[in-house]
């Protein structure tokens, strides 16, 4: 972080905010806290204008080129799984996947909407490359699935997703505020690819219903298809992207995550 020193002052403390990239960081000096990254993408200060994430403060242009944000540091927590069930949760998403201004601006950005034919055709494509396209029952059920029920796959509106919904993106400030982080997997898609992980992830099925009225969906049974229909492409993905690393006990696990949702897309 001497780059960070060299621009902004040695009294700084920074410290690595974790995540895969390496690319964020923690800096405090006196009273102030700042949450910095480097070469984050401009869909950042939409976000932050539309309320999502926390205030974007400054972005800055260093001389090697580098773009660095630094956004608001709050205080606060993950929310836990039990707490996606919150209707603020459901209020959240809808927000995201209904504003015009967050479409636009990816849409600027060079996003272009990923369909059920582009997933369909990255992931069997996948699957031939490894040769694992056969491998097991499971494999070739599931993509016998996403085949069968892709005409229904294909009936909704692309809108902005954030791709990767679990709980530990979600935080909860201490006065009380919610905010959605981390946006690199930010995309323009069917929205079932959100909502569908946190009802399959963390609400119990009996309030699936009331947990998408909250949402403003209505639960029928093309909406099922379309969910399991994402998940399997899901589940998919990540046997490709173990099997690639060898990471076999990995790759047995997402197995049998695979064999439960084709076993759930046979009951509908």
């Amino acid at each position: 972080m001497e780059w960070f020193k060299k621009v902004f002052g040695e009294e700084w403390e920074i410290t690595p905010a974790g995540g895969l990239t390496g690319e964020a960081y923690f800096a405090k000096k006196d009273s102030k806290q700042l949450f910095l990254k480097r070469n984050s993408s401009p869909f950042l200060a939409v976000l932050s204008a539309e309320g999502i994430v926390p205030k974007l403060v400054w972005t800055k242009r260093l001389n090697n080129g580098d773009v660095v944000t630094a956004q608001k540091w709050l205080e606060g927590r993950e929310l836990r799984p039990a707490e996606m069930q919150y209707q603020r949760v459901a209020d959240l998403l809808h927000k995201i996947h209904h504003s015009t201004e967050l479409l636009h601006m990816l849409l600027r950005l060079g996003k272009k909407p990923i369909t059920a034919d582009d997933y369909i055709q990255s992931i069997e494509k996948r699957l031939n490359a490894n040769r694992i396209e056969n491998a097991t029952v499971e494999i070739k059920d599931g993509l016998a699935y996403l085949n069968n029920y892709l005409p229904i796959a294909r009936q909704h509106n692309q809108t902005v997703c954030h791709g990767d919904m679990n709980h530990h993106n979600i935080l909860l400030t201490d006065d009380g505020q919610l905010y959605l982080i981390d946006w690199d997997n930010a995309m323009i898609a069917d929205p079932i690819l959100d909502y569908g992980k946190v009802l399959n992830s963390y609400i119990p099925k009996e309030n699936w219903r009331e947990w998408l009225q909250q949402y403003g969906m209505e639960l029928d049974k093309p909406f099922l298809i379309r969910m399991y229909w994402y998940l399997i492409v899901d589940a998919l993905s990540f046997l490709a992207f173990h099997y690639e690393r060898n990471e076999m006990d990995k790759y047995e696990e997402r197995l049998i995550e695979l064999k439960e949702l084709n076993l759930q897309m046979r009951l509908l």
